[in-house]
C-alpha cells in the first residue's frame, strides 16, 4: 500500500504527452493549446481615437478650430490637421496626420460655420496608440492553457483561425459485476443500477476527453478480458469499476496483467478508494476503480484528472483554495488519508456535508469540493486552514 502522494508521483512519472491536431475557432474552446501563439501585427494597428470628438493639435486648444473632415471608423483620413484646424472623428477612427489630441464631443461648442471651440478645462489625449496593447511578434498565448472565450478572441485578433491543440484523450468506461443492470432497467432482487459508468463518462467529458461506454462485464474472467482488450485497442485510458478488492470474484487485477498491463500500484492509504489500481501498457493507461461510487468519483477526479492534464500538456493547476474550517471535525481512525465532501459558505468557511460513506454519492450533490485529513491526524478544529479541491 502506498500513500496518495506516492500514487500521484507514479501517475505523473508514467504519463506521456498525447498528439496534436488543428481545429477551427468554433471548436477550440475548452481545448488545450499545443503551441505558443504570437501576434502577427501591432494592436491597435494604428493610432486611433478612443472617443467621439475632434482631432486637433493640443497647442490650438484655446483657438477656434475649423472642421476640415469627418472620419468614421474604417476610413483612412484624407487631410492633414494643421494650425487652427481639426477633424471630426468617431470612436475607433484612424487619427489624421498632424493631430495629437482628441477633445470629446461633449467638451466642444459651436463657434461659427464649420468651426468649433474647446469649452472644457483640460483634456487627455484620448488616443489609443499603435501597439500599446500588443506589439507585433509578442507572445500572446502560452501553450498548455485551456482555451476560454477570452483566448478565442485573442486567437481571432492575431489571425490564428486554426490553432494547434492537444488531441482529446479517448476514454473507455467498463463496469464489472453481476449485480449491475443498466440505468434504464428496474433492478431486481440483489441488483443495482449502474451509476458509476455514467458518472465516470461525465467526469471524463468534463476533463476534456471523448468518453465511450463499453457496457457491463459480468463476473467472468474471459468476458472482462475481452472487453479490456477491445478497449485497449480503441482508447488511451480505460476506466474499469468494480472487482478490484479481495473478494472471491475480484479477479480483475489478474485479468489486467493478462491483458499486458503492468500494475504500478494496487492499494492506496486513502479513504475512500483504498483498492485503486493504476496500470500501464506502453502509452495506454488503466484505472481499476472501486465499485463504490464515491470512491470511483474521488480517485478519478484526483488521479485521473492529473493524468489527463499531463497527457495533454495542460499547465492549468487543479483548483485548490485555502479556506478556514467553520466547525470542528473529528474522526476515530487515522491510518489513511481521508477525503471529505464539503460546502463553502457565503462567509468563506468550510462545512462538511452529511456523508455516510463511500456508497453515499448523493452527498456530493451538495458539495463544492473535497478536503483531506492527513494520516495520523484525527481532527480539524474550527479556524484551521484547509485545502479545498473544487470539482
Amino acid at each position: 500500500m502506498i500513500t496518495f502522494e506516492e500514487a500521484l508521483g507514479e501517475v505523473a512519472l508514467s504519463s506521456h504527452e498525447i498528439g496534436k491536431e488543428r481545429v477551427s475557432l468554433a471548436n477550440a474552446v475548452g481545448r488545450i493549446l499545443a503551441e505558443d501563439v504570437f501576434s502577427d501585427m501591432d494592436m491597435p494597428p494604428f493610432d486611433k481615437s478612443a472617443v467621439d470628438g475632434y482631432a486637433c493639435r493640443r497647442e490650438d486648444l484655446e483657438s477656434d478650430l475649423e472642421v476640415i473632415e469627418v472620419i468614421p471608423a474604417g476610413k483612412v483620413p484624407e487631410k492633414i490637421v494643421g494650425k487652427g484646424r481639426c477633424s471630426k472623428v468617431m470612436t475607433g477612427a484612424m487619427m489624421p496626420q498632424g493631430a495629437d489630441t482628441v477633445i470629446m464631443i461633449e467638451d466642444v461648442v459651436p463657434a461659427g460655420e464649420n468651426t468649433v471651440r474647446f469649452a472644457g478645462e483640460s483634456t487627455s489625449a484620448n488616443i489609443a496608440y499603435r501597439g500599446e496593447d500588443i506589439m507585433k511578434g509578442l507572445l500572446v498565448l502560452e501553450k498548455g492553457i485551456r482555451l476560454t472565450p477570452q483566448h478565442i478572441a485573442i486567437l481571432a485578433s492575431v489571425g490564428n483561425t486554426e490553432p494547434s491543440v492537444s488531441r482529446k484523450p479517448e476514454v473507455a468506461v467498463i463496469s464489472t459485476g453481476d449485480e449491475l443492470v443498466e440505468a434504464s432497467f428496474v433492478p431486481g432482487m440483489a441488483q443495482i443500477r449502474n451509476s458509476n459508468a455514467w458518472q465516470l463518462m461525465a467526469q471524463a467529458v468534463k476533463a476534456g476527453c471523448n468518453a465511450h461506454y463499453y457496457g457491463i462485464a459480468s463476473d467472468n474472467e474471459q468476458v472482462t478480458f475481452d472487453k479490456i482488450m477491445v478497449a485497449a485497442l480503441e482508447s488511451d485510458i480505460i476506466l474499469l469499476t468494480g472487482g478490484v478488492s479481495v473478494g472471491d470474484f475480484d479477479f480483475v487485477p489478474a485479468v489486467i496483467e493478462r491483458a499486458g498491463f503492468t500494475i504500478k500500484f494496487h492499494k492506496l492509504a486513502v479513504q475512500p478508494g483504498k483498492p485503486t489500481i493504476f496500470a500501464v501498457k506502453g502509452e495506454k493507461y488503466l484505472f481499476g476503480l472501486p465499485g463504490n461510487p464515491v470512491s470511483a468519483f474521488v480517485q478519478f477526479h484526483l488521479l485521473g484528472g492529473m493524468l489527463i492534464r499531463q497527457m495533454t500538456g495542460c499547465t492549468e493547476e487543479e483548483k485548490i483554495l485555502r479556506i478556514p474550517m467553520g466547525v470542528d471535525y473529528r474522526r476515530k481512525k487515522a491510518s489513511r488519508k481521508s477525503f471529505l465532501p464539503v460546502k463553502v459558505t457565503a462567509q468563506a468557511t468550510v462545512l462538511p456535508v452529511e456523508y455516510h460513506g463511500s456508497g453515499h454519492i448523493h452527498s456530493y450533490v451538495y458539495a463544492d469540493g473535497i478536503i483531506s485529513i492527513d494520516i495520523g491526524n484525527t481532527e480539524l478544529l474550527k479556524g484551521t486552514l484547509v485545502d479545498v479541491r473544487f470539482f
